[in-house]
């Protein structure tokens, strides 16, 4: 991962305004590398752990939590639910969503 794609995930991602959540797919798209979500993920998974940045906030696409039944996914529900974002089981509906301009 080059250093212009990590500070473009970074940008974006601290972007996202609390109680919106967005994809791993779509950051990496709005990054200018829309083949990278993976990469997404990556990145936030290396994340140290007094990051302010809102990695919480960073999902699957279809609105479930990638580390659902791990502490990492306990931290971040409990973090989307403090920001009043709906989490049924899982899984984000949809309308928290941010609504990107392509």
């Amino acid at each position: 991962m080059n250093d212009e794609f990590r500070d473009a995930v970074y940008q974006i991602v601290a972007a996202i305004p609390a109680g919106k959540v967005s994809s791993y797919g779509a950051v990496a798209r709005q990054a200018g590398f829309p083949r990278h979500a993976r990469f997404v993920g990556r990145l936030m998974s290396r994340l140290p752990n007094d990051s302010r940045l809102p990695w919480h906030r960073v999902l699957r696409s279809d609105g479930h939590i990638a580390l659902a039944d791990t502490p990492a996914g306990d931290i971040q529900i409990q973090r989307l639910l403090d920001e009043n974002v709906a989490v049924t089981g899982t899984r984000v509906p949809g309308h928290f969503f941010v609504k990107w301009d392509d």
